[in-house]
């Protein structure tokens, strides 16, 4: 039915000829150095894809594979429709599924990716996951099953998977989500109670005789590296540090984390936020903007003010983002229940992962088996 504001589109005259059909999609498989032959188109799709999803885009995947690349079986999965690029996923071979040495499929994910969802034209969703099975089933460097891990519960991407072929939930894990279209104050007024907003201003007056507190957002590219500096300091000062997980515990990953930051603010996605006492950086925020959606990427504050809670004031002042626009939601990335996060953002988002069969007599049986035991893996829990 046609609705107010809609443009009808005309009736065809009696000689016109009806639209060709949309050409089929294809898949072509390459090494993963091929990506850097994508990369124009790569990062044009992002604009058009069905969920927004920085770190599958191209400046993210560059990063990624220039300093973990080298650590995984690798291909790289393009699809298109003519000419026209619909969708691009890395895939990796991996060993080692539900305790079992059984080798498999899976969208690539490093411990610096906090969604997998790959990068996928809006409205081709299905043609995509319908030529990747497809290409898969034929494949015979691909064992046993897809594992598809960190997407959207009931996104498009989801949604398409499942109507394609059987996509079971083997994994799902809640994190906060921010998505409101109240005002930053009325949010966060509703959001957290009276007697806790008291004492955070109390919080924020005591930080302030310290020196006086200044928000800041990075605006100039010459900043990048001494607030990198300041980040992986406050991170290498606190309990990460010391349990030797900071990111300048690992070169590789401190090299990524500086690489990826000035990706994204060459791209035009990154937000990096900081609170100071004094001048001095005392909670930083490295947020990636992907518009309609953003992500918060990485968060650390000095342990040495933990009693003023420069993490959560930083956060508040975040709340700046529902008066944004271009940004209609903000993915917090935090892991299950977190403390701070989820006394917050009063949303949440169900980020699953799913099990898919291949084709083949031998890839079955390895999928029966492992479907086996997450079945009874999930009996068990649910008797806890």
């Amino acid at each position: 039915m046609f609705q107010p504001g809609q443009i009808a589109a005309a009736a065809p005259g009696p000689g016109a000829r009806p639209a060709p059909p949309e050409p089929s999609a294809r898949v072509t498989l390459r090494p993963i150095g091929a990506a850097i032959d994508l990369a124009g188109e790569w990062a044009a799709l992002a604009a058009r894809a069905a969920e927004p999803n920085p770190f599958t885009e191209q400046w993210f995947a560059a990063a990624s594979l220039a300093h973990f690349g080298r650590f995984y079986d690798l291909r790289l999965v393009e699809v298109r429709r003519g000419a026209r690029l619909i969708g691009v996923m890395v895939l990796s071979i991996e060993r080692g599924y539900a305790r079992l040495p059984l080798h498999y499929v899976q969208n690539w994910w490093h411990h610096q990716m906090f969604l997998d969802a790959p990068q996928v034209e809006a409205g081709q969703e299905r043609a995509f996951w319908e030529a990747v099975l497809k290409a898969l089933d034929a494949a015979d460097w691909a064992p046993n099953f897809l594992h598809v891990r960190g997407i959207a519960e009931d996104g498009p991407l989801h949604r398409a998977l499942a109507e394609v072929r059987a996509a079971p939930i083997v994994h799902r894990r809640v994190r906060a989500f921010l998505e409101s279209d109240l005002s930053a104050e009325a949010y966060y007024e509703q959001a957290v109670r009276a007697k806790k907003r008291k004492e955070l201003r109390r919080q924020k007056n005591r930080l302030a005789e310290l020196g006086g507190i200044a928000f800041h957002v990075l605006a100039n590219e010459a900043e990048l590296r001494p607030w990198c500096d300041a980040y992986l300091a406050l991170e290498k000062a606190g309990w990460k540090g010391k349990a030797g997980t900071a990111l300048t515990c690992d070169p590789h990953a401190e090299a990524f984390f500086r690489e990826v930051v000035a990706a994204a603010f060459a791209a035009g996605r990154l937000q990096f936020r900081r609170l100071d006492v004094g001048g001095k950086p005392i909670a930083m925020l490295v947020n990636f903007l992907t518009p309609p959606g953003s992500y918060s990427f990485k968060t650390v504050f000095d342990e040495e003010y933990a009693r003023f809670s420069p993490g959560v004031l930083l956060q508040i002042e975040n709340l700046d983002m529902l008066e944004r626009p271009d940004i209609a939601w903000m993915d917090s990335c935090a892991v299950e229940d977190h403390p701070m996060i989820d006394s917050l953002w009063t949303e949440r988002r169900s980020i699953v992962r799913i099990t898919v069969r291949l084709k083949g007599v031998r890839r079955g049986a390895a999928y029966a088996l492992v479907r086996g035991l997450e079945r009874v893996a999930a009996l068990r829990k649910g008797k806890r």
